[in-house]
């Protein structure tokens, strides 16, 4: 290109874009090349901007959450220790990036080398700050669904913070499992109780008793389902699961006396 005149003077008048554009570049097009997306102003066509802002790191930290949380909602406050960054006395380097250079050897003669170059920015020191976020579990919230917290990550102290995202980890329950939107429970009945008929309330998470009654012979291993005794659906809390009881037959430890024998 510098060895050709007409090459040389396009190069000149229009950059390295003038080259692949050949003599018809418009006037927008050079405001485009040397103001970027401001060349929309000018009638050039706007262009995405490479920005490489740098950023904090993301952080994921579990929340535990009980079944009774995931059954009815409930709103937790976490207390967060964050690293904030505040002005201090001097100067800084900082945006340091690689720059190309171009230094004349002789006629025609040319070389490009690459420095370091930095601009200087008022200093900053980070200070850690108590915060409480507060994170709504929603009814019916699945296990390792992530509520994030623009900006609350690690800070940058030349560019943006990261995200701080709460992973819901929900723990087990010692009385009902829990797949999908519906709830599995085992209940243990009595011989008796399997093969004359029972009748019994079961405690739910919310506290409200759900109504069991049967009046023909269970057999152990049977189950029961009870529609819309289960988990709310998250995208639809109206939709709820099915609770499937399980029966377990709790049979006599000892041999039977003739009086519950003749029973």
């Amino acid at each position: 290109v510098l060895s050709d005149e007409e090459k040389r003077k396009q190069y000149d008048a229009y950059g390295e874009e003038g080259l692949k554009d050949g003599h018809q570049s418009s006037h927008g097009d050079i405001f485009s090349h040397f103001f970027g997306d401001f060349g929309f102003m000018f009638g050039g066509n706007p262009r995405q901007q490479d920005r490489n802002i740098p950023r904090g790191s993301d952080i994921i930290v579990d929340l535990e959450v009980t079944l009774e949380e995931v059954y009815s909602g409930n709103f937790v406050e976490v207390v967060r220790n964050k690293p904030v960054a505040r002005q201090a006395p001097g100067k800084r380097k900082c945006n340091c990036r690689q720059e190309m250079r171009t230094t004349q050897l002789g006629p025609g003669r040319f070389q490009m080398t690459q420095e370091v170059v930095c601009d200087e920015c008022p200093n900053v020191k980070l200070v850690n700050e108590e915060r409480t976020l507060e994170v709504e579990i929603e009814p019916g919230v699945r296990d390792g669904m992530e509520y994030p917290f623009i900006g609350e990550g690690e800070p940058h102290v030349d560019g943006e913070p990261g995200d701080l995202r709460f992973r819901i980890k929900v723990l087990k329950h010692p009385v009902f499992e829990r797949r999908g939107d519906d709830l599995y429970t085992n209940v243990t009945i009595s011989l008796v109780e399997a093969l004359t008929g029972f009748e019994m309330d079961i405690a739910h998470l919310d506290g409200h008793k759900v109504h069991v009654a049967r009046d023909k012979i269970t057999k152990p291993g049977a189950k029961l389902w009870k529609k819309g005794e289960g988990l709310p659906n998250f995208d639809n809390n109206n939709i709820k699961g099915s609770l499937i009881i399980t029966f377990d037959v709790e049979f006599p430890r000892e041999q039977l006396t003739n009086e519950q024998r003749e029973g």
